[in-house]
């Protein structure tokens, strides 16, 4: 049994519409992971155009993706150059257009809150909207339009605008399972011979699959 190739445009035959982001992100600030797709009938190839927003190079942050993160049509990751300086009356940005005089754009004066890191085995709905520097906690779902503003914990479910966490998939207990085992990082002969015990929930079978 073997696994698709990870590099593949488009891995759902006869449909353009979806695409293993591997095989269309060359940004060196965005880190991606095997089978992270992005789905979007305009075309996921502008994945980045579309979604990316606000990277900048000089500010240098990233966006690092894990592996099997789902995401759907028009999810929006806004980057720290999307922040404004905020210590002085004034709010515009004017380093950034080259006024003469203006104080120099950088991380210090614009409230920089780090690279943005989503898990593994996360799914991101449809309009969805990441924040800044925000983690995203592996097997997490973030619902459609919700409002990302602070970090996700593993296994939760968010909805709305601010974005709460209005349950937990599993139990406590199984969650630490799940983030110990991380049948993701298994080697791919392991995952594709297994793939009917990690779509269960049936944590005893996971636990012992070889």
């Amino acid at each position: 049994m073997t696994l698709p190739d990870p590099l593949t445009r488009h891995p759902i035959p006869g449909w353009k519409g979806t695409a293993f982001l591997k095989a269309i992100v060359d940004n060196p600030l965005i880190e991606v992971g095997d089978y992270s797709y992005y789905d979007d009938s305009r075309g996921p190839e502008h994945f980045v155009a579309r979604c990316v927003r606000y990277h900048f190079d000089f500010i240098g942050d990233r966006l690092i993706i894990g592996k099997f993160v789902a995401i759907a049509q028009a999810a929006q990751f806004i980057m720290n150059g999307a922040n404004h300086p905020m210590g002085g009356f004034s709010t515009f940005p004017f380093g950034m257009f080259g006024f003469e005089n203006a104080p120099d754009y950088t991380r210090e004066n614009t409230g920089f809150r780090g690279d943005t890191r989503i898990g593994n085995d996360v799914w991101i709905g449809r309009e969805a909207v990441i924040m800044p520097g925000v983690t995203v906690g592996d097997g997490a779902i973030i619902g459609t339009r919700a409002q990302v503003a602070r970090d996700v914990p593993p296994y939760a479910v968010v909805v709305g605008n601010p974005g709460r966490v209005v349950k937990m998939r599993f139990a406590p207990e199984i969650v630490a399972e799940l983030l110990s085992i991380r049948w993701w990082d298994w080697e791919p002969e392991r995952i594709a011979r297994n793939i009917g015990v990690i779509a269960s929930a049936d944590i005893d079978a996971l636990r012992a699959a070889v």
